[in-house]
């Protein structure tokens, strides 16, 4: 089974690929969509939506989830929010059985972690034992698309 997990930023959206067989939960695949500055903003949210449809029938996959920004952010960017609404209807609108939106403390509830130490694992800090190639994630938004598609998981 192949289960999706997003992190949008306002340029750009990294997305992860968790395959679990008999348990075992690997990285399949991390990549970044780049929205393409050329476009005006309807077409900038088209794109991203046909990219995560593609996404989604490519990998098959049957759970997805999703990182949004959390609700007391400072800087909060109506761009990523944006994105972020388009990629839950993309969601909504697919073959996916089930996903999940989360926050920080919603990603650490459904994992049984506390927020401090999800935090950890965002910043590299730490390890995460379940996924068996977790060395793989280099950045934070690469690791927080896996730590979502791991609470979506859940």
């Amino acid at each position: 089974m192949n289960t999706l997990g997003i992190r949008v930023e306002p340029k750009k959206t990294t997305f992860s690929i968790i395959r679990t067989d008999n348990g075992k939960h690997k990285i399949v695949n991390i990549e970044l969509i780049k929205i393409p500055a050329a476009l005006d903003f309807p077409e900038k949210l088209k794109y991203i939506r046909n990219c995560v449809l593609d996404i989604l029938r490519e990998y098959d996959i049957s759970i997805a989830g999703i990182r949004v920004a959390e609700s007391n952010a400072q800087n909060l960017d109506v761009t990523r929010l944006h994105i972020e609404g388009v990629i839950q209807e993309a969601f909504s609108s697919s073959n996916v059985k089930q996903y999940f939106v989360g926050r920080k403390n919603s990603i650490a509830s459904k994992l049984n972690i506390k927020c401090k130490e999800l935090e950890s694992f965002f910043n590299g800090d730490k390890g995460f034992e379940l996924i068996d190639n977790w060395d793989i994630c280099k950045t934070r938004p690469a690791r927080e698309s896996v730590l979502t598609a791991m609470g979506a998981l859940a």
